[in-house]
């Protein structure tokens, strides 16, 4: 992985750790824009390690890459505030855009995730709350289910990309949500797209 993005113009790995069990002081002194999480790690796994990031560095997008396409982990790993979800047999070219989407805002996860998550929050069955969305913050928020970026979100809409940020910022506030994988759980759970 540390070769594919040093060889990206786009990117630079700025470290990389065999484990989580040093992870506040990793992060703290690499001070990255994105963490790239494996979920099977000795010592501290992957969903403890992106909860300790949540309360340690707020807003770092953490993407989970991993093997394992187990419901359980995959929700857990939502659950502790992951960003979006891959398959380590992600392209690489789907993998370095998934990065860009994190980037952006956006909640990238391999397609076979993605269709697990909209089963299980199909399948609950929960009475529909008004939130007061508009049918512009509901067109963004369904965009945002489907994994787009703000800048695609902005194109499909015909929209600048600050104006997409000030929709997020009004959706969040109004689902009473902190992040993009919040305001899309909520909005598969109680089906507000």
């Amino acid at each position: 992985m540390s070769m594919l993005l040093n060889l990206s113009p786009e990117f630079t790995c700025i470290g990389t750790f065999i484990n989580a069990n040093s992870l506040v002081a990793d992060i703290a002194g690499s001070k990255p824009d994105l963490v790239l999480m494996d979920i099977d790690m000795p010592g501290i796994n992957g969903i403890e390690a992106t909860k300790m990031i949540r309360n340690h560095f707020g807003e770092l997008p953490v993407l989970m890459q991993t093997n394992f396409e187990e419901d359980e982990r995959i929700f857990d790993s939502l659950r502790a505030g992951a960003n979006g979800y891959l398959l380590k047999k992600t392209t690489p070219e789907r993998f370095l855009e998934s990065l860009k989407e994190a980037l952006e805002g956006g909640a990238p996860m391999t397609g076979s995730i993605a269709i697990k998550v909209l089963r299980y929050f199909s399948t609950e069955s929960q009475a529909k709350k008004d939130y007061h969305l508009t049918d512009r913050e509901r067109q963004i928020l369904a965009f945002l289910t489907k994994g787009y970026s703000y800048k695609l979100i902005a194109a499909e809409c015909n929209i600048s990309y600050n104006t997409v940020n000030n929709h997020i910022r009004n959706i969040y506030d109004k689902l009473y949500v902190n992040s993009a994988t919040e305001a899309i759980s909520l909005a598969i759970r109680e089906r507000l797209v």
